[in-house]
């Protein structure tokens, strides 16, 4: 099993490499090339400057974090190549990420890596595979997302079998491996998945009258003990339900998960969140909820309903501050409900502005003390100014401030709820196209 689980790692293996290379040449020979009227192959290669500027103050991302006020900055460097025919795909971004005004030195190189590195045949028009690192962006991204706001993003280790005919569906089937050393879980987009084997299955269905559903369903396989292994599993199903009419716009997202954590506790969770959005002139209001299930002080010692969404992301939905990100730690296995408003104003075709408001609460009681009762935890405001002078040029200012109360003292996110949280930054994207090759073949 082991041999057949590193057969399908495109980025490190010689005989995976050599298979590709044989494709490669296949698809471009003059007879695969007889079999189609006309076959255009494709060279596309772009490159992706990131810049990004960051300052934080009296707020906490883990327990352990000390240095505030700090100012630091970081830059990724992308490279992506593409190449295309009628039958095949290959895909490489290699990047480099660069570290600024960090306490342990003034400049690093976080990580030097590959984002995606695979290839891609297709059989007919409605099926294809995947091989090799690639990204899963799915539905939202609420469960699992590229990760695009984070340098390194985020990406899995696998095959994943794509068909599209009426229906779009797909199967992934991914792992991990012993990444050494080498690889930094801060800055790499594979490093710090934990999972042993993990297997997702999507798919979306759009309906004639309006509604759209979705579905995504898990099975992660994780190891106890890397010495002695022994298995236990994670599971999760669900996903959305949609309906849009002009400008108005409705969807539920509901996942319950099951299964067994690290501690051998019994998993039962549940996520939902119900959204409602609506597209007047320039402007576009999105109003909705995210609620996160935790454990409350009667829940069974080998029970828990602590839910972890998953590989997505959360400054999407729970502000940019990223407050909560880890789950169920950054809760204390309480749970969260975050009612939010979202406002988007387009004020023309260069400039956009954005505000996101949060309320957070926990599910259940934090502490039975009575300077500690109640579940409110604080508010957040988001805002941003989105600025395209020139195509492939993007210039993004953000601001956040949080208003904490004592209870999130309890759970470490802020050292002194009486001064107001703030984070700041200021990101540039420039994303020229080097090179652009198109060849006919008849």
């Amino acid at each position: 099993m082991k041999l057949t689980i590193s057969a399908l790692c495109f980025a490190c293996q010689p005989r995976l490499v050599l298979l590709v290379l044989g494709y490669f040449l296949f698809v471009n020979s003059p007879g695969f090339a007889q079999e189609s009227d006309s076959v255009k192959n494709e060279l596309i290669i772009d490159f992706e400057v990131r810049p990004r500027a960051e300052f934080r103050d009296h707020f906490m991302l883990t327990a352990a974090d000390s240095v505030m006020p700090e100012l630091f900055a970081t830059q990724r460097n992308r490279l992506n190549i593409t190449y295309l025919t009628r039958h095949f795909r290959f895909h490489a971004s290699p990047q480099e990420i660069h570290v600024w005004g960090k306490p342990d030195r003034f400049s690093r190189v976080g990580s030097i890596n590959a984002f995606e590195l695979y290839a891609e045949g297709s059989l007919n028009k409605h099926f294809s595979v995947r091989v090799g690192r690639q990204s899963l962006s799915l539905d939202n991204g609420r469960i699992f997302s590229a990760a695009p706001w984070s340098q390194q993003g985020r990406s899995h280790e696998g095959i994943r079998f794509f068909f599209n005919k009426k229906v779009n569906t797909d199967l992934t089937i991914a792992f991990t491996r012993p990444y050494g050393d080498a690889f930094d879980a801060a800055y790499s987009p594979v490093a710090s998945h934990q999972y042993k084997m993990l297997f997702v299955h999507h798919l979306k269905y759009t309906f004639k009258n309006h509604i759209a559903i979705t579905t995504i369903n898990t099975l992660e396989v994780f190891d106890k003990n890397a010495k002695q292994p022994n298995h236990y599993q994670r599971i999760t199903n669900g996903g959305r339900l949609e309906y849009s009419q002009g400008w108005l716009y409705g969807t539920v997202n509901a996942y319950y998960q099951y299964g067994e954590n690290a501690g051998a506790k019994k998993i039962r969770a549940y996520y939902i969140q119900p959204e409602v959005s609506a597209l007047m002139g320039k402007t576009t209001l999105r109003l909705g909820a995210e609620m996160i299930s935790g454990d409350r002080k009667t829940v069974q010692k080998n029970v828990s309903n602590s839910f972890v969404p998953l590989y997505g992301v959360a400054w999407k939905f729970m502000g940019n501050m990223n407050l909560f990100t880890r789950f169920p730690a950054d809760l204390n296995d309480r749970g969260l409900v975050n009612p939010y408003l979202f406002i988007l104003y387009q004020i023309n075709k260069k400039v956009a502005f954005r505000s996101d408001f949060h309320l957070f609460y926990s599910q259940h009681q934090l502490s039975e003390s009575n300077d500690f009762s109640g579940k409110y935890l604080g508010f957040e405001n988001d805002i941003s100014v989105n600025y395209k002078p020139v195509k492939r040029l993007e210039v993004i200012f953000g601001f956040s401030s949080t208003f904490a109360t004592e209870r999130m003292e309890l759970l470490k996110k802020v050292p002194d709820s009486g001064k107001v949280p703030v984070w700041s930054y200021l990101m540039v994207s420039y994303t020229p196209r080097l090179l652009h090759l198109k060849r006919s073949v008849d």
